[in-house]
């Protein structure tokens, strides 16, 4: 053992043990998005009232309005509680949500099923925090692939997600999908079991004090950078996932297909993840950035060429792979834009802006589905992601610049 990494384990007791437990727990919740990813879109259509067929996509949306509204409050709440308690809490939440999500489909009331989807986002909102966790708790050199690793957890979502949702959407029968919100209360409190396990140290009181205006932070062009990917490289993934299992039965595909192509989409989302924190050290965060804007490209070219099922394949597994690096490259460069004391504001405000995007994203991907078509809904979401190519690029180009001694 070196010196650098027996300073490493006094300093960060057991990480390695930690970052497994995050990642499953991690796995758990991804797991529970899927399925709701799988059966949201479906649900809203069949509880719509009459005449607002075109906002299907409104209880998805409110997953991701509820999570752009308290991110924020969460995220200084675990500041004051601790991250483990905080992740509890998103899991209480989440059992409770589900709920409340089975009542309303056996009441076939479209409003308490929106209730209900606000608090399953509200959930989330914490569970996305497990990626930061994994950055805290370990020494700096090794800060990429934790976040990576963690999010690695995501592949096992793959198999059981939408696996998960195809089996137990008619487990309630004759109520369809009031199984599948069943079966995350059933998940979820699995993840609280786990949670007794981890163990993630509080940094000292003093250091989470003081720190600059958040203003000044979010100036940072780093900051900018690293923010405009994760908005928009999550925004037009969403966009396309959360209305494909109804588009895809549109096109006359089955649910089967569509949990399928789900299931590819996930595993292209985080098999990279066992990867992309050792690429990102190796290059830098922009340039992965890059790589995952210029996948996120071809998805949404593939998408709008046609609709047969090899499209849907391709596209939604070539999308997950964007978002993995981008996603796992802005979240990397935003942790070297703020100190300890400066986290709880700086990651609040980007998980703020990144699911108030997505939350639009989803119900004008809805309303665009429903009025015009697929295809449409892809190439509204071209010109976003090639901003954030020339911005990835941009970063590059400045990193790889040469200082002027002048």
């Amino acid at each position: 053992m070196t010196a650098a990494t027996m300073d490493a384990a006094a300093a960060y007791p057991n990480y390695k043990r930690n970052i497994g437990l995050l990642s499953i727990c991690w796995a758990l919740m991804t797991t529970s998005m899927m399925m709701v990813v799988s059966v949201t879109s479906n649900v809203g259509h069949m509880l719509a009232p009459a005449g607002m067929e075109q906002f299907l996509a409104l209880p998805a949306a409110l997953q991701w309005g509820a999570m752009a509204c308290l991110t924020i409050p969460f995220s200084f709440l675990m500041r004051r509680i601790g991250r483990r308690n905080g992740f509890f809490i998103g899991a209480a939440l989440l059992i409770a949500s589900a709920g409340l999500a089975v009542v309303a489909i056996y009441e076939r009331s479209f409003w308490l099923f929106c209730v209900g989807s606000f608090g399953i986002g509200g959930a989330q909102s914490i569970g996305w925090y497990y990626r930061f966790a994994a950055a805290e708790i370990v020494p700096e050199s090794f800060r990429s692939r934790a976040i990576s690793l963690t999010l690695a957890g995501g592949v096992a979502a793959a198999i059981l997600g939408p696996t998960l949702a195809d089996y137990s959407r008619g487990a309630l029968t004759p109520v369809l999908y009031a199984g599948s919100f069943a079966a995350i209360m059933g998940v979820q409190s699995i993840t609280m079991i786990v949670l007794m396990l981890v163990r993630i140290p509080r940094p000292p009181a003093e250091d989470l004090t003081g720190g600059r205006p958040l203003s000044v932070i979010a100036r940072q062009p780093k900051f900018l950078v690293a923010v405009g990917g994760g908005v928009v490289g999550y925004g037009v993934m969403v966009m396309m996932m959360s209305v494909v299992p109804l588009a895809m039965q549109m096109c006359g595909h089955s649910f089967g297909d569509a949990t399928s192509v789900i299931q590819w989409h996930v595993l292209g989302m985080y098999i990279p993840a066992f990867f992309t924190g050792h690429l990102i050290r190796k290059f830098g965060a922009p340039p992965i950035m890059l790589l995952g804007g210029v996948a996120n490209i071809a998805a949404l070219v593939t998408a709008a060429s046609g609709i047969a099922l090899i499209n849907f394949y391709v596209a939604l597994a070539l999308v997950g792979v964007g978002w993995n690096f981008l996603y796992t490259g802005a979240t990397s460069l935003l942790t070297e834009t703020y100190t300890t004391a400066e986290r709880a504001k700086a990651q609040g405000l980007n998980e703020f802006l990144v699911f108030t995007f997505v939350g639009m994203a989803t119900l004008f991907s809805g309303f665009t589905l429903k009025t015009w078509g697929w295809s449409e809904v892809n190439l509204a979401a071209l010109p976003l992601i090639v901003l954030v190519v020339a911005g990835a690029a941009w970063a590059s180009f400045r990193k790889r610049r040469p200082v002027s001694s002048g």
